[in-house]
Formats: structure tokens, sequence, C-alpha cells
């Protein structure tokens, strides 16, 4: 194998004129691209982080938002289950004081009745009384008057005790 140094000296200068005609038409222009892309891929993934850690920071305003919606749901739970009972106790106290003043009520009535009952009765018998007393005095006048004074009285004395 033989080396021509004309052909060596030949493909360095080529080499470097069209390394230089690249670097002063082509690498410029192509750099300029790839740094673009660079700052553009940069960029992106820059906007990608933020993004990320804004979506950390609103996943964890959401759970603290449904945990304070959980603990307000259970205070609202709990306020209406005190609410209920309550209602429940003041709605049996009430029910319990109409019953006590329905008895009460029916109590005086039957008092009532009773007394206007007796007092017929009384009114009747009365009638009763003088009706019979009249019908022995009729019979038994002619008879012993002391006896019949004594049977009236005694008939009388007998009514007043049972009333």
């Amino acid at each position: 194998m033989v080396i021509h140094w004309e052909n060596i000296v030949i493909t360095i200068i080529a080499f470097a004129l069209l390394y230089w005609l690249l670097n002063k038409f082509a690498f410029g222009k192509l750099f300029a691209v790839m740094e673009q892309r660079r700052e553009l891929v940069r960029g992106q993934l820059e906007e990608a982080k933020q993004t990320r850690e804004q979506a950390t920071v609103y996943v964890e305003e959401q759970k603290e938002a449904l945990k304070q919606a959980r603990q307000d749901a259970f205070e609202i739970i709990e306020q209406a289950k005190q609410s209920s009972s309550k209602q429940a106790l003041d709605l049996l106290d009430q029910a319990k004081a109409d019953a006590t003043r329905m008895k009460e009520e029916a109590i005086r009535d039957i008092e009532s009745e009773r007394t206007k009952a007796v007092d017929a009765l009384r009114g009747e018998i009365g009638a009763f009384s003088v009706n019979i007393a009249s019908k022995l005095i009729e019979r038994e006048v002619e008879n012993n008057p002391a006896d019949q004074e004594k049977l009236v009285d005694q008939y009388l004395k007998e009514v007043g005790s049972r009333s």
C-alpha cells in the first residue's frame, strides 16, 4: 500500500472548505433551530413541572375541602339527631301534658255530673218522700200520729245518710 500525500492534503482542504461552507450557511441556521427546539422543550418541561405542582396543590386543596365537607356533614347530621331527639321529647312532654289536662277535665266533668245526679236524685227522693208521707198521713191520720212522725223522721235520716 502506497500513501499519496497529495490525496491526503486535497482531502483535508476539501473537508476544511466543506466545513467552512457548512459553518457559514448551514450550521448557524441548524444550530439556531436546534437551540429553539431545546428552549421549547425546556419551556415545556418547566411548564409541565409547574402544572404538576399546581395539580398537587389543587389535589391537596380538594382533599382538605372534602375533609371539611365531611366534617360539616357529620356536624349537620349530629345537629339533626339532637334536634329530632329534642323535638321527640317535646312532643312526648306535650302529649303527656295534654293527656293529664284531658284526664283532669274528665274528672271534673264526671264529678260535676255526679253532683248533678245526686242533687237530682235527692230532689226525686224528696218528692217521693213527700208523696209517701202524704199517703201515709192520709191513711193513718186516724191512727197514731206519733208513730207516723217517727216513721217519716226515720225515712228522712235513711235518705240523708245514703247521699
